[in-house]
């Protein structure tokens, strides 16, 4: 069902409403989290929000009070129309627990996952480690999550109750002792691809998850994700295909991947994934074992945006993930060549209202600069 745009006193409650999840936010809700291990205030958080997306109430105030909606903010991006530019990129809702909310929220869309073809523990925690000082939490999740056979049907049921968000579906391999060669990381990634078709709007395959007993095998050599690829290729999928792609290589590396994927059925690219590098962060504790989110990821995801854009131009869509937490910082990635914008450590730090000023915030920005719409502005840096 295609909804259309709200009225101006619509988007004036949403404004007065985004005010009030603020204020409960930072004086109620997040010193109750942070006052908690993260680990347990992920699983506190995960588990409350899914039981509460449950309840129409809850859902209806949400969409009165969250969503604004603009013209300038559709868009649309490997042939799927999207509200707005914005996604939660995964990591967070790994069992796709949460879309109903998040649809009720604002989000164009969101990314769950990274969901394997068996169920798979993750690492020993602790999983996060906070840096507010940093904007940013220490992850080593390890692609926890319950498996395909438990989360894609979940996924298709939740993909058929959405109103306007699209649903992405992020695809790893699965991090277990029983991981094997190359081969058996590829048909890992088959099975799931297989299990995945028709599920939901989009697919991210995440080539570059740093938190997994083998390690990163195909952002290892090209030819091991051109063997990869070639396997995706010949498996039917409705669904276009985006890869989540490291941080951590020069361009050169980076480039050579991304002409592999050229070659190949593959629509869009995320980028990126966690930061490795923590030279720049010597206070963290060297005990704190996975890779930086947020701000940390900023500037260089940022300027891979630029690369990729200014390399390939149309052939591949981009998503720009990593350290938006303002309006400016979503609006550099698009001026920079990206078309969607993910998030996930400002919904920890700032609440979840940051959808609509995000949003809003996007809007003022577009029309400061002649522009009708997000599509005008990508990669307007370069024009």
């Amino acid at each position: 069902m295609k909804y259309v745009s709200q009225s101006p006193i619509a988007n004036a409650v949403s404004g007065a409403g985004a005010q009030l999840f603020r204020f409960g936010y930072k004086h109620i809700a997040k010193p109750i989290f942070f006052s908690m291990p993260p680990d347990k205030a992920h699983d506190l958080m995960i588990s409350g929000v899914h039981s509460a997306g449950q309840l129409s109430p809850v859902n209806w105030t949400l969409r009165t009070l969250l969503q604004y909606t603009d013209p300038a903010l559709e868009t649309t991006v490997m042939g799927l129309h999207f509200d707005n530019p914005f996604g939660l990129s995964a990591g967070l809702d790994k069992d796709c627990m949460l879309a109903p909310v998040l649809d009720a929220a604002g989000f164009g869309f969101e990314t769950a996952g990274s969901i394997t073809s068996r169920p798979c523990p993750g690492n020993p925690k602790p999983w996060f480690h906070r840096l507010p000082e940093y904007g940013s939490m220490v992850v080593h999740a390890g692609l926890a999550n319950e498996g395909a056979d438990i989360v894609m049907p979940r996924a298709q049921r939740a993909h058929k109750q959405l109103r306007t968000m699209k649903l992405s579906l992020s695809l790893a391999r699965t991090n277990d002792q029983y991981c094997g060669d190359l081969q058996e990381g590829i048909e890992d990634y088959c099975i799931s691809l297989q299990k995945a078709a028709g599920t939901s709007d989009m697919i991210e395959i995440n080539i570059s998850c740093p938190n997994t007993m083998v390690g990163e095998t195909f952002t290892e050599r090209p030819e091991h994700l051109d063997k990869l690829f070639t396997a995706l290729d010949e498996i039917e999928h409705p669904q276009p295909i985006l890869v989540k792609m490291p941080l951590n290589k020069s361009w050169e590396e980076f480039k050579d991947f991304l002409d592999v994927l050229a070659e190949h059925e593959v629509q869009g690219v995320s980028i990126a994934n966690l930061q490795k590098d923590r030279s720049q962060y010597p206070t963290v504790p060297k005990d704190w074992e996975g890779g930086l989110s947020g701000l940390p990821c900023r500037q260089a995801s940022t300027e891979l945006v630029a690369r990729t854009y200014l390399e390939y131009g149309d052939r591949f869509a981009i998503a720009g993930i990593g350290g938006v937490f303002t309006p400016q910082q979503a609006y550099a990635k698009i001026r920079a060549g990206a078309s969607l914008v993910m998030f996930v450590s400002s919904l920890m730090y700032v609440g979840p209202q940051n959808i609509a000023t995000l949003k809003r915030g996007l809007v003022q920005l577009l029309h400061q600069d002649g522009f009708d719409s997000v599509e005008q502005a990508v990669g307007a840096d370069f024009r």
